[in-house]
C-alpha cells in the first residue's frame, strides 16, 4: 500500500504501468475514496529452507477461493487426513465478514465470463455474499444488459446495476476499455440520449461512477509486475523480496532471472533464465507485447518430482487461508494442479 501511494504521487511511476491516461483521474479518486474496500487478494511465495519470498500480489481477481476453502478440506476428510489443520478453514466466514463490512446496500452484480472455473468461482462468492444478507446476481458477460429511462445500465430484469463484484482481473478489461476510450475521442464523447440508442458496454459499466465495483480500480497498481521493482527500490535488502528491475543488470544476469510482462495471467509468457544467460524454460500466451520486468530467479522447493508454490489468501486486509498449487515445470500456470496443504505445528513434527 506504501508503494501503490508512492506511485500515485509520480506520474513518472505511474507511466511504467502502462495505464490509460484517461483512467488516471478516477484511479485516483479510487485510492482516495476506497482504499479500504478490498475484498480478496492473493499473495504466491516461494516456502521453503532457504525462506521466503514473494514473487507477486494478485490484489485483483485472485482465483481458488472454493479450491481453498472448500475442496481442499473435504478432499483430507474424504481420505482420513487429521494431520495438523486445513488452512482454508476459515476463509468463508472471513469473506461472509469482509462483505458485511463492505457497504453494499443494494443488489450486488457479479460479473463473469463464460470459462468453467469462472463460473463455479462466481458461484462461490455468490454463496458468501449471500450469506451476508446481499441479494445478489450472476450476469455472463455482458448478456441482456440495457438501459432504463434515467440513463441506468440494467440486468436482464431491469435491476439497476450498481455494485458489482468481477471475476476477470482489471488488466483483462483494460483492452476493451481502451479501444472503446479511443472510440468515444474519435467520435466525440456522446450525449447520454445518443449513447443509450446503442447496447451497454464494459466500460458503461465498470467507469461509471456511480458504480461500485471489487476490486477497487486502484487495485490495478498492485496487482500490475511493475509494482516489483518499485517495493525492489523502496525495501532494499528486505528478505521477503526478490529484487527487481525495470531493465536487465549485470548483478540479475549473474545470478539467473525471470522475465515477466508487467500485466499478464496464469503464468503466461514467463522466461527463466539461468546465470549463463541462457534460456531455462518459457510459457506462452498473449501478453508478449507488454512491457517487462526481471526479478531475481528463486526456485520453488521441489517435492516428490514437483514445484509447489504456496498462496495466502488476504480477506479485509487480514491473512484469511492458505492453499499451494504443483508442477513439474518451475512455472506455475492455471493447469498446475492444487493439492489438500496441511499446517503441521513446528512441535508436532
Amino acid at each position: 500500500l506504501h508503494a501503490t501511494n508512492y506511485v500515485l504521487q509520480d506520474d513518472a511511476l505511474l507511466r511504467r504501468f502502462n495505464l490509460p491516461e484517461e483512467l488516471w483521474p478516477r484511479i485516483h479518486q479510487s485510492w482516495d475514496n476506497r482504499r479500504n474496500q478490498m475484498i480478496t487478494g492473493r499473495m504466491d511465495f516461494s516456502v521453503s529452507e532457504r525462506g521466503v519470498k514473494l514473487y507477486e500480489y494478485n490484489a485483483d481477481s485472485a482465483s481458488c477461493h472454493l479450491e481453498c476453502g472448500k475442496i481442499q478440506g473435504r478432499w483430507a476428510d474424504h481420505f482420513g487426513c487429521d494431520d495438523g489443520e486445513c488452512p482454508g478453514d476459515d476463509l468463508f466466514d472471513d469473506m461472509v465478514t469482509a462483505w458485511k463490512k463492505s457497504g453494499v446496500n443494494d443488489v450486488l452484480h457479479i460479473m463473469r465470463d463464460s470459462d468453467l472455473e469462472e463460473t463455479y468461482h462466481a458461484e462461490y462468492m455468490k454463496s458468501a455474499v449471500e450469506k451476508a444478507g446481499i441479494p445478489c446476481k450472476v450476469i455472463t458477460g455482458l448478456a441482456g444488459l440495457g438501459w432504463d429511462d434515467k440513463g441506468w445500465v440494467v440486468d436482464a430484469d431491469g435491476v439497476r446495476i450498481k455494485w458489482v463484484w468481477k471475476t476477470w482481473a482489471w488488466e483483462t478489461a483494460l483492452d476493451e476499455l481502451r479501444a472503446e476510450i479511443a472510440e468515444d475521442t474519435a467520435r466525440g464523447r456522446l450525449r447520454r440520449a445518443e449513447r443509450m440508442q446503442e447496447p451497454p458496454r464494459l466500460v458503461d459499466v465498470l467507469l461509471r461512477r456511480e458504480v461500485m465495483v471489487f476490486e477497487p480500480l486502484w487495485t490495478l497498481i498492485p496487482s500490475n509486475k511493475a509494482i516489483l521493482p518499485i517495493l525492489s527500490s523502496m525495501y532494499p535488502n528486505n528478505r521477503y523480496l526478490l529484487e527487481s528491475r525495470f531493465e536487465l543488470t549485470d548483478d540479475l544476469a549473474a545470478t539467473g532471472y525471470v522475465q515477466k510482462p508487467i500485466v499478464g495471467r496464469c503464468g503466461h509468457n514467463i522466461s527463466i533464465f539461468d546465470r549463463n544467460s541462457d534460456l531455462v524454460t518459457e510459457t506462452a500466451g498473449g501478453f508478449e507485447d507488454r512491457d517487462q520486468i526481471y526479478q531475481a530467479f528463486f526456485p520453488l522447493p521441489k517435492l516428490d518430482g514437483v514445484n509447489v508454490q504456496v498462496g495466502t489468501f488476504s480477506v479485509g486486509g487480514t491473512y484469511a487461508g492458505a492453499s499451494v498449487r504443483v508442477d513439474p515445470s518451475p512455472i506455475i500456470t492455471t493447469n498446475s494442479d492444487i493439492l489438500p496443504l496441511r499446517v503441521v505445528k513446528d512441535r508436532d513434527l
